[in-house]
């Protein structure tokens, strides 16, 4: 609206118009602005008003500054309608608020927690308190149908509707109606002749359904899951000879009804082809014998697109070890169709040297970045370093704090010469819950539990509470870790714990062994995988008699007394060569430890070792071993420590046996013919596994089923001679899933060797455990 007043007039714009360009056109002379007066507020602060505006008091204002004021206004997203009304010269800035979301509700939800729902309205700018438009509502509206769709209910239908409120509020309740959901009922390939249908099917994640589909919902559709069923396919031919395998078409058709969807794929196999021969062109730095030697292509054999990749990304790693991190590598096919035969040139060009300029870490919201930073070994500003820079993305995966871990190369604008170093990392819970529970004739169900923090605060420090509540033993266990009590990495360990414990006997008693103690460990870090650790503790252990009392416990009173000091030296030693900690699949751990008692009341030694191997036999199978070996002696005339014993038996030992029970027993005071397990001085276990996935769970290495089968035994006379005769065994199957709360394993194991006062137990699972 113009006035007629030479010296007034109003501007009026609508939000849409407003976002084109300008205001309409209106006819007023520069003036200079004595006052700016806001009206329409009810929420928003004036400084927000007069932040936005071009101008202040004192300056010229024009048309041109009025049309900016209006598009910086609405730029604000707060108002639903702004106005410019001149009066004198004094401008009145004239704004309607836009409503503000009071509460946010749902109704008819099921599938999702309401709280999954609001983040996804967060991301699409929705939320409680926040300013609200129609289209703000219906973008909220297909954000939450997209979270839909991607657990395929292609049936839900949302509606939002709005409740104004006093005070310029709204409440926004979206009523779903979710339906069903939508299965796959037909899953086709179109082309194929090298290879039957069902074999290609069975590489698919996606599939109609089976007995697990529950669990994997591998019947649901996903786009994300079929793309990667489709690189899955696309693989297998290529890395069978076939070089020009193509995927023509994905069909997706779901019925009217939204309850069933077919999926066809139509493929061109092509020429199965021979690979004749190899050769390189460019420059190789003068070092092309070295090159050669990470060729991966065999000349002869059908063409595999895995060798090929793996031969240009051994290149592009060898030329980073000299600092080129821009290297082009590049495989060039010359393919002769007549023969069936393809000839690779592998031509290199090194282009410069770099060095990187900054390393920046992504996707850390709780752990700090100097937990990351600390652990790598490309720094910045030196030379990049390919070796150098895999290590470091190692070292940070081996933390167990983290899903995944990537690093990416950026070349910085403008210099030629430097790159930057992306390290992305996705969190995980590395809080953790410990349950175990056995099950046996005579001592029915044991638990043991513990609650470890590996992250605590985002720091790298760990903290765990572990209490073992068994029939038998007690155990209150306080520690705490700093990886990085020093600069250079070395580590330091406290605990503190108070033990109170009686050996498994064959008649209840109420006697008890008690032992308070603590002790501190560091471990410093002697290569990148070996890690050193020095110790020193103090014990006190208190033999408090009672009914059941071993005789073993009552020989130990007789030379030390009812309680009896030790103060342990400990060493150790660590490798930690596999590819993860949680799900290992390749690699070896390492530990020996020492324990030296030469002062207090008890003088002995004791040494213990153990090795984990991981070989992976195919992509889905794993071989796994386990061996673990225990001695100790007691020094000069002393006897070695009761107390001090291996056990054997259980999860982590001889599976299909009580745990505890396997070694040496010993007689009760007072009941001829019961006896204790008291464990022995020489132990000796050897696990063998075969891991694969779980049937129906495809290709996913959270859950897995496994085969085992255990041999070991523990000796309680140092004097008698080991017979591989005395050694028991038991075999068996178990279920392993990397639970929410940790490693869970269950197994069924039966004793293939057993002998007398042997306890079998058959079922026995344990959250927290990798063997």
């Amino acid at each position: 609206m113009i006035n007629k007043h030479p010296r007034l007039r109003s501007l009026a714009l609508g939000a849409l118009v407003s976002l084109a360009v300008a205001l309409p056109a209106w006819a007023t002379n520069p003036f200079t602005l004595r006052d700016i007066r806001v009206e329409g507020l009810q929420r928003v602060e004036p400084g927000t008003v007069f932040a936005s505006l071009p101008f202040r008091v004192g300056d010229a204002f024009t048309e041109d500054q009025g049309s900016a004021a209006i598009r910086a206004l609405f730029g604000l997203g707060l108002f639903s309608d702004v106005r410019l009304q001149v009066e004198g010269e004094v401008l009145v800035v004239i704004v309607e608020e836009r409503p503000t979301v009071a509460e946010i509700s749902f109704s008819g939800v099921r599938e999702f927690d309401n709280e999954v729902l609001r983040r996804a309205l967060r991301d699409v700018g929705l939320a409680e308190g926040r300013p609200f438009d129609r289209a703000l509502a219906d973008r909220a509206e297909q954000e939450l149908k997209r979270q839909y769709l991607a657990r395929s209910m292609y049936a839900a239908t949302v509606t939002a509707t709005v409740t104004p409120l006093d005070r310029n509020r709204i409440n926004l309740n979206f009523h779903v109606v979710e339906g069903g959901i939508t299965r796959i009922s037909e899953l086709r390939i179109v082309g194929n002749q090298a290879f039957s249908e069902a074999t290609l099917l069975r590489l698919f994640a996606l599939d109609t359904g089976n007995w697990l589909s529950w669990y994997t919902r591998s019947d649901r559709y996903s786009r994300e899951r079929l793309n990667a069923d489709l690189e899955t396919l696309r693989s297998h031919y290529l890395t069978r000879g076939f070089l020009e395998f193509t995927i023509d078409s994905t069909q997706v058709a779901i019925t009217p009804d939204k309850g069933e969807m077919a999926i066809t794929i139509n493929i061109t196999e092509g020429q199965r082809f021979v690979v004749s021969g190899v050769r390189l062109e460019g420059d190789y730095l003068g070092r092309e014998e070295e090159f050669k030697s990470f060729v991966r292509i065999r000349v002869g054999q059908a063409y595999n697109a895995e060798e090929v990749s793996e031969t240009v990304r051994a290149f592009g790693e060898h030329f980073g070890r000299f600092g080129f991190a821009f290297a082009r590598v590049e495989a060039v096919p010359e393919i002769n169709r007549e023969n069936a035969q393809v000839a690779f040139v592998l031509r290199a060009e090194p282009s410069r040297r770099a060095f990187v300029r900054r390393i920046e870490i992504e996707g850390n919201e709780r752990t700090r970045d100097e937990v990351i930073r600390r652990e790598f070994r490309q720094f910045e500003s030196a030379w990049y370093d390919g070796d150098r820079i895999r290590l470091s993305r190692d070292r940070v995966d081996r933390l167990g704090f983290f899903t995944q871990v990537m690093v990416d190369t950026r070349e910085v604008p403008g210099a030629p010469d430097q790159v930057d170093l992306v390290v992305s990392v996705e969190e995980r819970a590395t809080g953790s819950l410990s349950i175990g529970a056995g099950y046996g004739q005579a001592d029915g169900i044991s638990f043991v539990a513990g609650i470890k923090q590996e992250n605590i605060f985002g720091s790298g420090h760990s903290l765990s509470l572990n209490v073992n509540t068994s029939r038998f033993n007690e155990q209150f266990m306080l520690s705490t870790t700093n990886p990085y009590f020093t600069q250079d990495g070395v580590s330091r360990t406290i605990d503190v714990f108070y033990r109170t414990s009686r050996p498994l006997s064959e008649q209840a008693g109420d006697y008890r062994l008690v032992t308070p103690g603590a002790s501190i460990r560091f471990g410093v870090p002697f290569t990148e995988t070996d890690t050193v650790f020095f110790g020193l503790g103090v014990e006190q252990t208190r033999i408090e008699p009672g009914a059941g009392l071993p005789l073993a416990f009552k020989q130990h009173m007789d030379v030390f007394g009812p309680s009896s000091i030790s103060v342990p030296i400990t060493v150790g030693w660590a490798r930690d060569g596999r590819d993860s900690a949680l799900v290992p699949t390749s690699g070896r751990l390492m530990r020996l430890n020492g324990e030296l008692g030469l002062f207090g009341d008890t003088r002995y030694w004791r040494l213990s070792g153990q090795l984990q191997q991981y070989i992976p036999l195919t992509n889905q199978l794993t071989l796994a071993f386990n061996a673990e070996v225990g001695w100790g002696r007691g020094l000069g005339d002393k006897p070695f420590p009761v107390f001090k014993n291996f056990f054997g038996g259980g999860l982590g030992s001889v599976r299909g046996f009580e745990q505890g029970t396997l070694g040496g027993t010993s007689g009760i005071v007072g009941q001829p013919g019961a006896l204790s397990y008291i464990g022995g001085s020489r132990m000796a276990v050897l696990n063998t596994e075969i891991l694969a996935p779980f049937p129906g769970a495809g290709n996913d290495r959270t859950l897995r089923l496994f085969g085992f089968v255990d041999i070991g035994n523990v000796s309680d006379d140092f004097n008698q001679q080991s017979r591989f005769s005395d050694f028991r065994a038991s075999a068996g199957v178990g279920i392993s899933w990397l639970s929410p709360v940790g490693p869970l394993r269950i197994a069924y194991a039966r004793p293939l060797r057993q002998f007398a006062n042997d306890k079998p137990q058959s079922v026995q699972f344990q959250i927290g455990t990798t063997f």
